[in-house]
């Protein structure tokens, strides 16, 4: 195995933690090892204990490293949406060889020029999305490198997010005995592979349904466009069942996978099971029907805050539909219900890797698709460490991260921008 094409992913959850090593083989990925555990310390996709946090990061890890034999020192990791800002950039340059032929080097200089508009202290640069390039007034280039031209200008998005937000996940990641390689953000990373070309281009929700919360990321014209977080997930659910069924929640949580439907008009009245009533040796009987009410009530709200915040976005019309992800995806009828609140196309995408075919490991496996993709577009290769496999795993459109913890490499030959941006962290873990 050529552990250079090794890349490991880090998503933070409310409700879990999961790893991910994945072997990059003529562009195919293939998942070799996977960790993933209960989450603690984190509520509603943020850090609440940073110990709890960090005790279940290395359970990911050692989990995961169980499985492969190979040893994680550094990984992709995803931050989430919460209080994220996406605004626009531009960067200009005048192109630097003799011959004006654009270089590697023009388009970092173009890339770090777009980051140099002041940030508020409070606020941190997650990425850097690129959105088109201009060589001299010639517009919609991807690709600048080997054109001709005396002037680069590149319009991008820059995205930023909660400064505590980044740091206490920073910390946690650093605690864990990991360096971080790449950050990106969650839907971003996800979106950008969940997605079809035809759905990114046309418009579409992209939804994450997690446990403590629910992410919505709008896609246009091929890029990401809007973000915004819910505090209503899966968790929600598993608590309702918990208080009516009056039994314990791991119970609750066991019986809405086992049993939940979300759609009421297809549940079966059929599937009995039995539910231990909690401080008793009582068993209940309920139906699938009976339940499915439950479940189907508190997302039928949670599709209703879905297109409230949809409306808050300034998003009038999904043309491209919606598409649904995450844990809570997996739920039968799900996809039937969100029809009939959002009236709208909607489709669930769930992974299709062995080991991985669900749809909570959609975030884990698009860090690992994006960070490939970038690092095929940069020409970079992913950074290993002595006797190590090494971190990383992605598939979007070209994109520069802006905030990452640099490690030491001796065999670098140019800093190029990401590791000038990987620095910004350095102050804080002196």
């Amino acid at each position: 195995m050529n552990h250079q094409d090794i890349y490991i992913s880090l998503d933070i959850g409310s409700s879990s933690i999961k790893v991910l090593i994945g072997e990059i083989t003529d562009n195919q990925l293939h998942v070799i090892g996977v960790g993933n555990v209960k989450s603690n310390g984190i509520r509603k996709g943020a850090i609440v204990d940073i110990d709890a946090t960090v005790q279940s990061i290395k359970k990911a890890i050692e989990q995961a490293e169980r499985m492969t034999g190979i040893k994680i020192n550094e990984v992709v990791l995803g931050i989430p949406a919460n209080q994220t800002t996406l605004q626009p950039v531009k960067g200009v340059v005048a192109v630097n060889s003799e011959n004006r032929e654009i270089t590697d080097e023009d388009l970092d200089r173009v890339i770090e020029s777009a980051q140099v508009m002041s940030i508020p202290p409070e606020r941190e640069l997650v990425n850097i999305i690129p959105r088109q390039f201009i060589v001299d007034n010639l517009d919609e280039i991807k690709d600048p490198r080997g054109m001709i031209g005396i002037r680069l200008e590149m319009d991008a998005t820059m995205i930023t997010t909660s400064k505590t937000l980044v740091h206490n996940v920073l910390r946690c990641v650093e605690r864990a005995g990991l360096q971080i390689r790449e950050i990106y953000l969650q839907p971003l990373a996800a979106g950008s592979f969940a997605l079809t070309e035809d759905e990114k281009n046309q418009g579409t929700a992209f939804i994450d349904l997690g446990g403590g919360s629910t992410t919505v990321a709008v896609f246009e014209e091929g890029l990401l466009t809007r973000t915004g977080v819910i505090p209503v997930g899966g968790e929600h659910i598993t608590k309702d069942l918990s208080i009516v069924l009056k039994t314990p929640t791991e119970q609750a949580e066991i019986i809405k996978k086992q049993f939940g439907h979300a759609f009421y008009d297809d549940a079966s009245d059929d599937e009995i099971f039995e539910v231990p009533v909690s401080g008793t040796d009582a068993m209940d009987q309920y139906s699938q029907k009976f339940i499915s009410e439950i479940i189907g009530v508190r997302l039928e709200e949670l599709f209703e805050l879905v297109l409230d915040e949809l409306a808050r976005l300034g998003v009038r019309d999904l043309p491209g539909g919606v598409v649904l992800t995450g844990g809570v995806a997996q739920l039968e009828g799900i996809a039937q219900l969100a029809r009939q609140v959002m009236q709208t196309r909607v489709r669930i995408y769930t992974p299709d890797y062995i080991g991985v075919r669900e749809s909570a490991y959609t975030t884990a496996v698009g860090l690992i698709r994006y960070a490939h993709l970038e690092d095929e577009f940069y020409g970079r290769s992913p950074v290993q460490a002595p006797a190590y496999a090494s971190v990383g795993a992605g598939t979007p459109p070209p994109k520069k991260t802006s905030n990452t913890v640099e490690k030491d490499s001796n065999n670098t030959n140019k800093t190029s921008v990401i590791n000038k941006a990987k620095k910004l962290f350095d102050k804080f873990f002196e």
